[in-house]
């Protein structure tokens, strides 16, 4: 299985060093050219590699961090996202109900990837809290999962585990997607909730 970050801002260098700590390597890409991100990507570790948007685009799992409506500009790259799953980071704060046709943002999202195994997670926490270490007085910092395709969810929660994280399903995109977005000018219930699961 192979992984990248399609955006190198503050959340997906957070998702970077969550991939770091685990020396689980991870293509990282964003409109700057992958020498502009080396020395960004050494400073995190090792196993973060710089790609050009069409090489990490290759990889089987894509985390989409980028600011909202630049997840257009991804979704052109491939006619079709069949065989990939996209785990989408982003939030529409801001961003207009209107332009989004009464739709939560994540299935604007995922209307943008025909093909794709597309889970909406990780987007919840703030970059600094994300980036951080999430195992917690003995306990695992929760990370939120939605999609419409539950098939979907099951290898996403698996990878959260796999970096430290406790995966929670909130359901479809429409029932729990809508739990950890933005809407207009305001954030919905569960965004910024820092949880710990304690086994």
């Amino acid at each position: 299985m192979s992984y990248s970050i399609v955006g190198f801002g503050a959340v997906g260098q957070a998702l970077a060093r969550a991939f770091a700590r685990k020396n689980i390597d991870v293509s990282v890409a964003s409109r700057r050219s992958p020498d502009a991100l080396m020395q960004q990507a050494r400073a995190i570790g090792p196993t973060v590699v710089p790609r050009t948007l069409r090489d990490a685009i290759a990889s089987d799992t894509i985390f989409l961090a980028v600011p909202f409506w630049e997840h257009r500009e991804v979704a052109k790259q491939l006619t079709t996202w069949q065989g990939k799953t996209i785990i989408d980071t982003t939030n529409a704060f801001g961003v207009p109900v209107a332009d989004l046709e009464g739709l939560p943002s994540s299935a604007v999202v995922a209307r943008a990837f025909t093909g794709a195994s597309f889970v909406k997670g990780f987007n919840h926490l703030p970059a600094a809290t994300l980036a951080a270490d999430p195992g917690v007085n003995g306990g695992s910092r929760v990370v939120f999962l939605s999609s419409d395709d539950e098939n979907a969810v099951t290898p996403v929660a698996a990878l959260a585990e796999q970096l430290g994280f406790a995966p929670i399903a909130l359901g479809p995109l429409e029932d729990g997607g809508s739990l950890v977005q933005a809407k207009g000018n305001s954030w919905a219930q569960l965004i910024f909730k820092d949880l710990v699961k304690f086994k």
